[in-house]
């Protein structure tokens, strides 16, 4: 049998695990604090839900579930099978289109607006590379009924201020706005049609470039002349919110502004929302503002989202606004590891050996210890010394032995 964890799956160390739970309450904590409310789904939800959820490259990695029992004969004895077929059950790619789901299941039971949590791992068939795993952490926030500009502000506030107290400082906030974006397409001449795909397209340029953009819109079939007139709005750097008002909807632009004022006003500059034209953001369910939280020096996202009005109308026919905004925990925990992470104020780990005869007095004496450590038990072991330095190794800080007048000895002290 394999002893190594599935690819794109990972085994965590008890010192990772440790922080792992300590930044994951950091930023549940931060949340609730702002009055949302956490909820959990199942990890499984139907295909039909998944492949009409407008995920983008996304539904290419969903992890399908075959069918099971006569509904699996049946598919099979018909011959000249779709994949699609074998399958009527997914794992989840993220954790917006369960939200959905679950608003139009228990919405007469629901506040107005919704503001809600959720913290769970969801499921990508990727290719497995660094800052890519198959299983991973997200941390989300969203408010559902509320289409004022004003849900944005609220979730960039809460998002920024979580990543801080994670210790994540240096930070940058883009948006941008995919009405804006379907303008800037619209003015270089493209066909309605193909908006989605140039969003996915060009939701690939801090990956690939201008030029790569260049190239695949060339090899694309589009009109030249619009791929010209498209690429020249970026190569030239010219593009501000002040000029983008000029090709496409003002209110759109007013908007952003707002989002970008109001933030920087409560947090008295702190916060910086930078207006970010060839901000994609790759899911087709986003219908407006679109945001990310690039850390600096780190390539890619710490967080993102967007605003998605149309996916809750899916299950009911009929509109329900609704934003989000999502932490990327792995490339949280992922920075802040290389930064060799210490969990602030944390009680030291020390050991209480014992001899056998001791053991329940030990067990006492170790309560009494835990006010100033977290405290493990242990039978004292044959190699005494060999033991302390693998303690060490395992993250402990130091260890007592019960009987002895010495106390707690500190490694390193």
């Amino acid at each position: 049998m394999k002893q190594t964890p599935v690819k794109g799956t990972r085994d965590y160390l008890p010192d990772e695990v440790r922080i792992r739970d300590y930044l994951q309450s950091v930023i549940l904590e931060t949340y609730k604090e702002a009055g949302f409310e956490r909820i959990t789904t199942p990890v499984i939800e139907d295909a039909i839900n998944l492949d009409k959820s407008e995920g983008g490259e996304n539904l290419n990695l969903v992890f399908r579930i075959l069918k099971r029992g006569k509904k699996l004969s049946d598919v099979l004895s018909a011959g000249d099978i779709m994949e699609k077929e074998l399958s009527d059950l997914g794992l989840r790619y993220d954790l917006t289109l369960p939200l959905s789901r679950y608003y139009a299941n228990n919405r007469n039971s629901l506040m107005s607006p919704f503001k809600v949590i959720q913290m769970d791992r969801v499921y990508r068939a990727e290719r497995p590379q660094k800052g890519r795993l198959r299983e991973f952490m997200q941390c989300d926030i969203d408010i559902i009924g509320n289409d004022s500009y004003e849900a944005e502000v609220e979730l960039i506030l809460i998002t920024t201020k979580a990543l801080e107290r994670t210790g994540i400082k240096n930070y940058k906030v883009k948006i941008n706005d995919r009405r804006i974006l379907k303008g800037i397409f619209a003015y270089s001449g493209f066909n309605e049609c193909d908006y989605e795909k140039l969003a996915i397209i060009f939701d690939k340029l801090d990956k690939i470039g201008i030029n790569g953009i260049k190239e695949e819109l060339a090899n694309g079939g589009f009109d030249k002349e619009a791929v010209d007139k498209f690429i020249l709005l970026f190569e030239e750097e010219k593009l501000s919110l002040a000029s983008v008002a000029n090709i496409c909807d003002a209110a759109f632009v007013q908007d952003i502004q707002k989002i970008a004022d109001t933030v920087q006003e409560v947090t008295e500059g702190k916060v910086i929302v930078e207006f970010t034209p060839s901000l994609v953001r790759g899911q087709g369910y986003y219908t407006g503002a679109v945001f990310e939280v690039e850390a600096e020096g780190y390539s890619g996202a710490v967080a993102g989202g967007g605003r998605y009005d149309n996916l809750i109308g899916k299950f009911l026919n009929e509109d329900i606004p609704a934003v989000g905004f999502s932490i990327g925990f792995e490339r949280i925990f992922e920075i802040l590891m290389e930064n060799k992470y210490d969990i602030p104020g944390q009680k030291k780990l020390i050991a209480v050996f014992y001899n056998s005869e001791d053991y329940a007095s030990a067990l006492s004496y170790a309560e009494g210890l835990r006010k100033d450590y977290r405290v493990s038990v242990i039978a004292r072991p044959k190699k005494f010394g060999k033991f302390l330095n693998k303690l060490e190794q395992q993250g402990f800080n130091g260890f007592a032995v019960y009987g002895q007048d010495d106390g707690v000895k500190l490694f390193g002290v």
